[in-house]
């Protein structure tokens, strides 16, 4: 009876073994997983610039409309339902349009080394969509970022 126990414990190490040095080797893997997804989505504010990161949520109301982002007369990026671009800019006063019936601007004061968020919306209008953008925060855009991709380029 006893070689019979023996026989079992070995038997059963012999199992149980593997499974803990899986488990053991996976460990480290997992610390090297937990990277902020959003941080390397959006990277960081290069030296002597400030990083605004524009995202418009994944939304079905005004969902077929998209918009063009501009400072002045140059084209930013393209916002589309679900999308997100990131620009780098000089610190200083910034003023962001959007158009289509109606104007909307939005105005950053960017500061060295900082992150700024802006949401992009479509609102009912008479004719077409109405775009807005307005100031935003990080917690946002972690609450839209899981439906978000990168915009794509706009074509020269």
């Amino acid at each position: 009876m006893k070689l019979l126990k023996i026989a079992v414990l070995l038997t059963a190490s012999a199992f149980v073994m593997p499974v803990y040095a899986q488990e053991a080797a996976a460990e480290p893997s997992a610390a090297a997983e937990s990277v902020d997804p959003i941080a390397a989505a959006i990277g960081s504010p290069e030296a002597g610039k400030a990083l605004i990161v524009f995202f418009r949520p994944s939304a079905f109301k005004g969902g077929a409309i998209n918009f063009k982002v501009r400072e002045g007369v140059t084209e930013l990026g393209r916002l589309r339902s679900g999308n997100f671009f990131t620009l780098q800019v000089e610190p200083g006063k910034h003023q962001y349009t959007v158009h289509a019936e109606n104007k909307d601007v939005t105005t950053i004061e960017a500061e060295d080394g900082e992150t700024y968020f802006i949401s992009g919306e479509v609102n009912f209008g008479f004719l077409s969509g109405r775009p807005n953008l307005s100031p935003s925060n990080r917690e946002a855009f972690e609450a839209a970022f899981k439906k978000l991709k990168p915009s794509k380029p706009l074509e020269d």
